[in-house]
């Protein structure tokens, strides 16, 4: 039995490696001591969510982020939204940036109110501060929204496009990964547990109506509970326990 005790050991490094880690911690922004509680990486369009839950903020709980993904195409966007009423797209209450003509970053929102509906508006969420920026080939949003103070769970939904035109975003692929682009933020559990780390400027990548769709938020953090679980598992088998 000894002698599969080294094998154990190396087996287990070997799980529990770097390469299992969330990429979205090694990320840092622009700006000095931005800070965000949380972060993931989302299981599609090269996408990552920092993201602070502030239960005792006052009149109404806040939630800040920082969503980043590179557009389909240089000139394409990028978006991120929450759905008060469905996980899909259609009720999404979007921020959604892109470059203009003249190559500065703006930050619109808009009233996903149907699949046919595109529509620039205000949101359903107060949006008490926003702004995006474009470096190393990635968007980034950064925006400061209030919450009904009963929130726990958000539905999220994210999506990138190739295209702009006068000034309106065209339609996204409908690719798996682009239909598969929504999942459940949990404000309660994941602020609960999670201590502040540094935050973005991922590295250079590339990506592809608005509003994708599967995901779910903490699917980054879950996949190395999975890997230790399975070394748990390994062990008490290899030692007969």
């Amino acid at each position: 039995m000894a002698s599969f005790i080294p094998f154990f050991f190396i087996t287990m490094a070997l799980l529990i490696s770097p390469a299992y880690s969330l990429t979205c911690t090694s990320q840092t922004f622009t700006q000095k001591n931005t800070r965000f509680t949380n972060c993931t990486d989302l299981p599609v369009l090269k996408a990552y969510l920092h993201w602070t839950y502030d239960s005792t903020a006052k009149p109404k709980p806040t939630l800040s982020v920082a969503f980043i993904a590179p557009p389909a195409k240089p000139d394409g966007w990028v978006a991120w939204a929450l759905n008060p009423t469905g996980t899909g797209m259609a009720g999404a209450q979007s921020l959604l940036a892109f470059k203009e003509s003249n190559g500065s970053v703006v930050l619109k929102t808009y009233n996903i109110s149907s699949y046919s509906s595109i529509v620039q508006s205000k949101l359903f969420y107060d949006v008490l501060d926003k702004k995006a920026e474009f470096s190393g080939g990635s968007m980034r949003i950064f925006a400061k929204l209030a919450l009904p103070n009963d929130a726990t769970e958000l539905n999220q939904v994210w999506q990138v496009g190739a295209a702009v035109k006068n000034g309106m975003p065209e339609k996204h692929d409908f690719g798996p990964d682009n239909l598969n682009s929504k999942g459940t933020l949990s404000l309660v559990s994941e602020a609960a547990t999670a201590t502040p780390t540094l935050a973005p400027a991922p590295a250079p990548t590339s990506g592809s109506g608005i509003g994708g769709q599967n995901g779910n938020e903490s699917g980054g953090s879950s996949r190395i509970g999975v890997h230790v679980a399975f070394v748990l598992l390994f062990a008490s088998l290899l030692l007969g326990f």
